[in-house]
């Protein structure tokens, strides 16, 4: 066999003399010169967009090229926000002048992800979301003493200017939720009671017994004892002076202030614009075009689905009694539960041990970088899900063990861990080619829908291996499944609390503590918890349609690769991306016109 190596003309001589059609469309093609300007043009807005948003967010490049953590905190101003939007607008406009037929495929994704990027921008700026920049299961407040990654005296001093400019930050969000709380524009009260938990966990006695304290307790051998010292010393004071006074002043306002104003109703729609607020939302977090009302009939689907399998594994454990007298059993039982802390620890640590020898039959690319398992903080802990992914950690929540059943562990690591959230951060980082912008971009529907797909590639993994641990799996994805109704059924249709708990707890093993902080997620939040669903269906779609298209031919590991590769994407990129990698028979565009050349 022998390559022909043509050159742009002697391509467009050959159509012209075989196919005019063709002819007609390779005119039509953009020149390598047209596609590198249009590249170039797209490249100079995401590069700007990029260096922009990182300090907006209060982020610095370091000597490595990589952004990390500044010496102060965001700018949450209703000025800067005001700015923020339109510099949106005018980027949407400047993007919206780069003919998407001239970039090259590559750049057609960058193009998309941006686009949408700089979309959902511009939905939380339209709607002022700023007003209420928290819900309870995510707060401004909390995080901001993690410092994992300090290294030098210079990260230490960086890290002390940012808890001296906290009481400035709170300021601004405090008086941003004035404005919120005056147009009825707040979380529901009905989800604020108890989560002061967050706040006052930052109000010690000493600096040295806070939070923010504990990076200086062990301080690496790269800081010399001398810097060591003095850092500790100015940490102590800058704790008592700044960030206990300024958390202090923040449990008042939210007890005192936010808390007795905020709105009693539940739903999104009560909202002003309310209803449209949730539709853009809805759209912002799944990435697709579906109104609530459709997805909330597909969510009925999805229940009525998982419901069959669910009884057929309760009669595959032997359990003779009712479907709800089965949850009962899960809910009560001891050998469910464990005694202390470590025990769960230690379940998913087994549990994540076992992937790890089974990933690379289904996975091809593996990430170097490595993660550890944590406890969920014990300030967010009481009121927080059951557990989060995170590139340097995913974390298992040790509270209150008495609802943290063990058979649910197994689904919670695949998903949050490996290969779910930490693996596939990991790849994404590790994406040196790509633009800084698409290691930093994140999805709710591919990212959230990747994790619920790894809890059923756990079946394959053989990592279930008793009938509990699969009614676990289940019921983690009837959670998912009925949040799809609940979500819409609270926003839309008016649904109460106690429906909305009646309905999880009546279909699925969760515990009670597990679905009450669950649906105050779901009130508090809407639009998020539908990405999970939604994204999960669409990569099971996209899978099937592989498996009948390539029949024997089909291989797991280039498939998901394909998908992890692409880094996190709109879904509907995601569904036109798989699809021409079916349509190359399951090859990587490299290897596909490597075989087509020869």
């Amino acid at each position: 066999m022998r390559t022909l190596l043509l050159t742009a003309c002697a391509v467009s001589s050959l159509l012209v003399a075989s196919d005019p059609a063709a002819a007609l469309a390779a005119e039509a093609s953009p020149s390598a010169a047209q596609m590198q300007q249009a590249g170039a043009r797209l490249k100079a807005l995401y590069e700007a967009e990029t260096e922009t948003s990182m300090a907006r967010t209060g982020r610095v490049k370091g000597a490595d090229g990589e952004y990390g953590p500044a010496d102060r905190l965001a700018d949450v101003s209703p000025a800067a926000q005001q700015q923020r939007l339109t510099y949106v607008r005018e980027l949407l406009q400047q993007l919206d002048g780069i003919t998407l037929d001239e970039l090259s495929a590559e750049d057609r994704i960058n193009a998309a992800v941006f686009r949408t990027n700089l979309e959902h921008a511009l939905i939380d700026g339209q709607a002022r979301q700023w007003e209420m920049p928290f819900n309870s299961d995510s707060s401004f407040w909390t995080y901001l003493d993690q410092s994992r990654s300090l290294r030098t005296a210079e990260d230490y001093s960086a890290f002390i200017s940012r808890m001296r400019d906290i009481p400035r930050y709170f300021d601004q969000q405090k008086a941003n939720m004035r404005d919120g709380l005056a147009r009825g524009f707040s979380v529901p009260r009905v989800t604020l009671e108890g989560r002061e938990a967050s706040i006052t966990n930052f109000i010690t006695d000493t600096a040295e017994a806070n939070a923010f304290y504990a990076a200086f307790r062990q301080m690496p051998s790269t800081v010399s004892a001398s810097d060591q010292a003095r850092l500790r010393a100015e940490a102590a004071t800058v704790i008592n002076e700044a960030v206990i006074p300024a958390y202090r002043s923040l449990l008042d306002f939210y007890l005192n202030e936010y808390q007795p104003r905020a709105r009693t109703t539940l739903a999104a729609r009560d909202m002003p614009d309310g209803v449209a607020f949730y539709e853009s939302q809805v759209r912002k977090y799944t990435t697709l075009e579906l109104s609530g009302e459709e997805i909330h009939q597909i969510g009925l689907s999805e229940v009525a689905r998982i419901q069959a399998e669910m009884r057929q594994t309760m009669a595959d454990a032997g359990f003779t009694g009712s479907f709800d007298e089965f949850l009962h059993f899960l809910r009560t039982d001891p050998q469910f539960y464990a005694k202390t802390p470590d025990e769960l620890m230690m379940v998913s640590a087994w549990v994540a041990v076992r992937a790890d020898g089974e990933i690379g039959k289904l996975i091809g690319k593996l990430p170097r970088r490595r993660y550890t398992i944590i406890q969920v903080p014990e300030a967010l802990a009481p009121f927080y899900t059951a557990g989060r992914g995170g590139l340097e950690a995913c974390q298992m929540n040790t509270h209150n063990l008495p609802s943290r059943p063990l058979y649910n562990i197994p689904a919670l690591t695949l998903h949050e861990c490996a290969p779910g959230h930490s693996f596939q951060m990991a790849l994404a980082e590790e994406q040196d080619a790509g633009p800084t912008f698409r290691r930093h971009t994140y999805f709710s529907g591919y990212g959230e829908g990747w994790g619920l797909y790894t809890e059923w590639l756990g079946v394959e993994m053989g990592i279930y291996r008793t009938p509990y641990e699969n009614f676990g799996r289940l019921s983690y994805e009837m959670w998912r499944a009925a949040r799809l109704v609940i979500d819409t059924g609270v926003h839309l249709k008016g649904w109460s609390r106690e429906q909305a708990i009646d309905y999880l707890a009546g279909h699925t093993a969760l515990s009670r503590h597990e679905v009450e902080t669950e649906v105050d997620r779901y009130i508090s939040w809407p639009g998020q918890a539908l990405s999970y669903k939604l994204g999960e269906l669409t990569i099971r779609r996209l899978r099937g349609e592989a498996e009948a298209a390539l029949g024997e031919r089909f291989d797991p590991r280039p498939f998901h690769d394909e998908i992890l590769a692409l880094g996190s994407v709109p879904l509907n990129t995601l569904e036109e991306h798989m699809r021409a990698f079916i349509a190359r028979g399951g090859k990587p565009a490299e290897t596909a016109k490597a075989v087509a050349a020869q």
